[in-house]
């Protein structure tokens, strides 16, 4: 048995300065060792090796100045002209097909040191803008070489303007970007969340995106075995405390205090937790409930935290109404990394 008892994300309440969440942004840790030279395209799938060869050329081509012609500090030079031709890729694609890897990958293969690249999701950029200001932003990563963007989403048409508005002013300043989102399993070819979707929606960058199919299978259920079902109550909480930095929660209970912090610090919520724990997991009751679910399930999955539970399997978190509605691809998103979890989590249980 481990020494002390598992802790309870619920009696955890973060507090996250703005500088964290700037010195944050970087793949995170389950990215953190991953180049173009360990993604292993489908041979099945010729666009992932295609991706491979476009994305290395991309970085590379971003190894010369900063394409304003000016570093950080730009005080008092005058307003750069936009750089010419695309500075930017889209990739698209399904679940699983290794977007973020590739992302990722070309993060670290861009000749810049890290000060001067930033990666993050969607999420945490309008984090970044709401903890710092517009402008601050705009001044903390104007003088970068290469943004990444996990996970683009235009489910709110505020935060869509807001992050728009954010990238045209970043694109004047030379800023390079590079973009994900996701298409619903089962939908290649229909109803995409295509390029064209993301293109018409952030409007006056279109230009500076060249976009960048990636078809495949979701790479986390490829030749795997199913995810495990859940565990008993028992079983669950024998193996928190018999593993050092788990953590054990009753499932309704993490739902509300999710809701008392906010999204930003889900990822300080789970600091130094080895393997989280649940009991009683059932559908989740709203939709406000299951997006924040979403954001945890993301951080989880970012650290590759196993989610070891009782209850539901993941795949009935999420109602059909749910499934069907608006915010779909974030459910999928999630249901397809927690069953990842849970399947890491499996081992644990024979401690």
């Amino acid at each position: 048995m481990a020494d002390a008892g598992p802790q309870a994300l619920c009696a955890r309440e973060p507090r996250v300065p703005a500088e964290r969440l700037v010195a944050e942004m970087v793949p995170p840790p389950r990215f953190d060792s991953v180049r173009f030279d360990t993604y292993n395209p489908d041979p099945a799938q010729p666009s992932q090796a295609e991706a491979v060869t476009v994305l290395s050329g991309f970085a590379a081509g971003l190894g010369g100045a900063h394409a304003s012609g000016a570093g950080k500090k730009r005080w008092f030079s005058k307003k750069p002209a936009a750089p010419a031709g695309p500075r930017g890729v889209y990739l698209d694609g399904g679940y699983g097909v290794g977007k973020t890897h590739l992302l990722a990958s070309l993060w670290h293969a861009t000749p810049a040191e890290p000060a001067l690249k930033a990666f993050g999701t969607f999420v945490e950029l309008t984090n970044l803008v709401g903890a710092l200001g517009f402008q601050q932003t705009v001044q903390t990563l104007g003088g970068h070489r290469l943004l990444c963007i996990d996970e683009f989403e235009l489910d709110d048409p505020g935060d869509t303007v807001l992050v728009s508005s954010l990238l045209s002013r970043l694109v004047e300043q030379g800023v390079a970007l590079a973009a994900t989102s996701n298409t619903l399993p089962g939908k290649l070819g229909e109803g995409r969340f295509a390029a064209a979707d993301f293109l018409r929606e952030i409007q006056g960058l279109s230009a500076h995106f060249r976009p960048l199919r990636i078809d495949g299978q979701d790479y986390r259920h490829r030749g795997l075995p199913e995810a495990p079902a859940p565990f008993s109550d028992e079983q669950v909480t024998k193996a928190a405390y018999a593993t050092g930095g788990a953590s054990l929660d009753d499932f309704p209970g993490l739902l509300e205090h999710l809701a008392r912090v906010h999204p930003s610090r889900y990822g300080a919520l789970t600091d130094g937790i080895t393997a989280v724990c649940l009991t009683d997991v059932g559908p989740v009751p709203d939709q406000s409930t299951a997006l924040r679910l979403v954001v945890l399930a993301d951080r989880l999955y970012d650290r590759e935290v196993p989610v070891l539970a009782s209850g539901v399997p993941f795949d009935r978190l999420f109602s059909e109404e749910m499934l069907n509605g608006g915010y779909r691809k974030k459910y999928f998103r999630a249901i397809s990394r927690l069953t990842a979890l849970a399947r890491d989590a499996k081992p644990l249980v024979s401690q």
